[in-house]
């Protein structure tokens, strides 16, 4: 896994062998990375990575020079890669939330420029997503909200919804808070 651009760019971390995440690919993430300039700056920004996995946009996000990135994952050992990959970087800016998706998006009160979700594809709540982080006032309203998840979805009729990307197997949905 390698940071693509910024201050940190070319990093690479080496992923265990046996971690079930997958992170999201370098093509992909490079693509949605350069749709994002024309969203917003990341320079100062606050984010939120949810399900952050490998740690992969989390990274991406701080070498890019976010003032925060909150990194939730729930799984041991992933958090503590991410963990590890925070400390080789010496970088203050981050904020690592070993925990439930769900829980932390109930019981956050703090709001985000940028929010990025990788739920597993498989997830059985993953359709509600959307509206869940949409709904709980964690995005800021000139905020984007971009959730990575399987062809099979199409959360076009989500309010809120932007723009559709699709890079190989890889799909992005775009969000901003619904303007009612």
């Amino acid at each position: 896994m390698r940071i693509i651009t910024g201050k940190y760019k070319g990093r690479h971390f080496d992923i265990p062998r046996a971690f079930k995440a997958r992170p999201t690919t370098d093509f992909a993430k490079e693509n949605i990375f350069n749709v994002m300039t024309g969203y917003l700056d990341f320079e100062g920004a606050h984010a939120l990575d949810l399900f952050a996995g490998t740690g992969s946009i989390s990274l991406e996000l701080l070498s890019r020079g976010c003032s925060q990135v909150v990194s939730v994952e729930a799984d041991r050992d992933h958090a503590g890669f991410i963990r590890q990959c925070f400390e080789k970087l010496k970088d203050d800016n981050c904020v690592l939330i070993r925990g439930d998706v769900f829980r932390f998006i109930k019981g956050c009160h703090q709001q985000f420029d940028f929010i990025f979700a990788d739920p597993p594809y498989a997830l059985e709540t993953l359709s509600r997503i959307p509206d869940l982080v949409l709904q709980s006032g964690l995005l800021k309203p000139d905020g984007v909200f971009v959730f990575e998840h399987g062809k099979q979805n199409d959360f076009s009729q989500t309010p809120g919804f932007i723009e559709h990307r699709a890079y190989g197997s890889v799909n992005f949905s775009i969000f901003q808070v619904p303007t009612e």
